[in-house]
């Protein structure tokens, strides 16, 4: 038998700032531009009830960790539930299985922060966020660790949802956060736009992007999601956590394709390969960039490994057994 720590999402939702998350998820993506393995997401879905079933999975070969996520979301209870099981990737014991719910936004927006510290200007000073929910705070509170914001715009649908969001990050952020009343408004001027929304139609124009906008999409992981119109892919450099997640299930790269805009050669790089030096990243002032950042078990394993250590040196968590194959596979 070996003991494995099993970590609530109470025993972690407090555990980090939104630096150390992006710290572990920026070397997890200089480990896979290296070479570290990493798939896109497998989904299955059930339409009755209707619900999905999802899981993707890395190792990170320098860490000595390896591991994945596993979520239901839907079905019967129309709720959803995370699991995030880490390995020692030396001996291949578990180490860890966390409750995933509280860490997603911050491992999610620690991505998108990564890719705004390597691709977005070095002078940027204003960031647009379109959308108002769990993962447009994980982003925010992410990327205002990568660039001295000074302004932020917020804007989503629902004006009470905005105003809030607005609010609270006003009193958060040494940044002036204001909502506004459009996504035009938001992005109009914008050194960096972030969109964390559910839409399967563009909330983000070309025409409103000013040269040199960086653009991180994280609402984009099935083929009928589109953030992006096609005229921002085109004229973009297009970055993804994994190659293989563009032609699969990225929707605004998949309506360019179908558009005869771009091939697939429009791929720029990875994330990783950027992160790793492997691959050029902003090359001038004037260039758009966008992140298409669908969830990858990249950012989930590096930022529950560095969750597990911090989480060894509180005392925090409960130790359960789990038995080897050599053991539990008696043939009775």
């Amino acid at each position: 038998m070996t003991e494995t720590l099993f970590l609530t999402s109470d025993d972690v939702s407090d555990l980090a700032p939104p630096a150390a998350y992006v710290d572990a998820v920026r070397e997890g993506y200089r480990q896979r531009g290296e070479g570290a393995p990493a798939e896109p997401r497998q989904t299955f879905v059930r339409s009755d009830p209707g619900g999905m079933l999802t899981n993707y999975a890395a190792l990170l070969p320098d860490t000595s960790v390896m591991g994945g996520y596993m979520y239901a979301a839907g079905f019967g209870a129309g709720d959803a539930w995370f699991m995030t099981p880490l390995f020692d990737a030396e001996s291949g014991e578990p180490l860890a299985l966390l409750d995933g719910a509280s860490m997603n936004p911050f491992k999610t927006g620690a991505a998108g922060a990564v890719a705004v510290d390597t691709l977005a200007r070095e002078d940027a000073t204003t960031l647009a966020v379109i959308g108002s929910g769990a993962q447009a705070r994980g982003q925010l509170r992410t990327t205002a660790t990568v660039r001295e914001f000074t302004d932020v715009r917020v804007y989503s649908p629902t004006r009470e949802n905005r105003e809030a969001f607005a609010d609270e990050f006003d009193e958060e952020l040494e940044a002036s956060v204001e909502a506004v009343g459009s996504s035009t408004a938001a992005v109009s001027g914008a050194d960096v736009v972030i969109t964390a929304t559910t839409a399967s139609d563009p909330v983000v124009a070309c025409d409103d992007l000013e040269p040199g906008t960086h653009v991180t999409a994280m609402g984009q992981y099935h083929p009928k999601k589109r953030e992006l119109d096609v005229a921002t892919i085109e004229r973009a450099t297009y970055v993804p956590d994994l190659r293989k997640r563009a032609t699969s299930d990225a929707g605004s790269f998949l309506a360019a394709l179908e558009a005869g805009a771009v091939t697939e050669d429009h791929v720029h790089a990875e994330l990783g390969e950027v992160v790793a030096g492997e691959a050029s990243g902003r090359t001038s002032a004037d260039e758009l960039t966008v992140f298409d950042s669908g969830g990858t078990g990249i950012e989930t394993v590096a930022g529950a490994y560095m969750l597990y250590e911090r989480a060894l040196e509180e005392g925090l968590g409960t130790k359960i057994s789990f038995a080897p194959a050599s053991e539990a596979l008696t043939g009775r």
